[in-house]
């Protein structure tokens, strides 16, 4: 009777002490180990070492020693005026953009879920404007716009209105950015609830029509209970993004006229790379973080209780 020669290779799948046997006991760590490096990296580090900066008076020039403020950047920055009307700015043009949104994301949802001709066209054309580049919309959003030259006020003189200095006005800057904001991101919401409602299963609203439901009970009682996971979803990332908007509003208006549009994000890319003050823009960025932060949870909190 012979015996067949062990291989190097099915000794060591036999050996129970082996690479394969460790990866088997250690695979719910092995996974997700690029994703959390990748986070650690591109995150954590980021943030530490913004906390870090923020507690130092600070200059870009190394002929200028930093020296450790430890919150002084932070009792500045809650004493300073321009920081609380940059606050202010950032939520009215929040609250002004997001609310409106998710009113016509909705609307619009609920029109491409029906059955139309040409439906994937429809709702190509719709995405257009998400797709596009920030600063090429804020661009053309600012030529329509011209006090002068701009297509807008040829429109408002043709309904027998007067003009408009839009984004030359302190009072309607913040309103005319969001109205670029509504459209270029109402798609999103869109998009979002659309797929919420094309999840839905056709039971509960065949069950309400032949109970004699009406069209609006249907969507009271079983279209909006069912799409608020999608609706909180869209909120959120809205609230979000919106807080932080610069692009358009750098483009467009780079914070004027005036302060009228300096939102906290415009503030402190001006206060880091106009007047180089690194530390104090570091401990604006940290605010703004915590204030998006507050915003997330407290959303994610109301989801919680609806």
């Amino acid at each position: 009777m012979s015996l067949a020669p062990t291989t190097p290779r099915a000794a060591r799948r036999a050996a129970p002490g082996g690479f394969s046997s460790w990866l088997d006991r250690n695979i719910r760590w092995v996974f997700p180990a690029p994703a959390m490096v990748a986070l650690l990296l591109l995150t954590i580090l980021p943030l530490v070492f913004n906390l870090a900066l923020s507690t130092q008076e600070r200059s870009v020039s190394d002929a200028l020693p930093s020296s450790f403020v430890g919150l002084g950047n932070y009792v500045a920055a809650l004493k300073d005026p321009r920081f609380w009307n940059a606050v202010k700015l950032m939520f009215q043009f929040t609250l002004i953009a997001v609310p409106l949104q998710m009113l016509f994301g909705l609307g619009l949802a609920l029109l491409l879920n029906r059955n139309m001709r040409a439906s994937g066209l429809v709702r190509a054309v719709v995405l257009l404007p998400m797709i596009s580049t920030p600063v090429a919309v804020a661009l053309i959003w600012a030529l329509m716009m011209d006090p002068n030259l701009g297509i807008l006020n040829y429109f408002l003189q043709s309904l027998g209105l007067g003009r408009s200095l839009w984004l030359a006005d302190a009072r309607l800057v913040i309103p005319a950015l969001a109205l670029v904001d509504i459209w270029q991101w109402t798609p999103l919401v869109s998009l979002i609830l659309l797929a919420g409602l094309q999840t839905m299963p056709d039971e509960p609203f065949e069950a309400a029509r032949i109970d004699g439901a009406s069209p609006w009970q249907m969507f009271r009682f079983i279209t909006w209970p069912m799409l608020q996971p999608a609706v909180f979803a869209a909120l959120t990332l809205r609230l979000i993004d919106a807080l932080k908007t610069f692009d358009i509003i750098e483009v467009m208006t780079q914070g004027g006229p005036g302060n009228a549009s300096e939102t906290l994000n415009v503030y402190a890319y001006h206060t880091g790379f106009e007047f180089l003050r690194v530390g104090y823009t570091a401990a604006l960025l940290t605010l703004l973080l915590v204030s998006v932060a507050v915003v997330a949870i407290g959303v994610n909190l109301l989801r919680r209780r609806a």
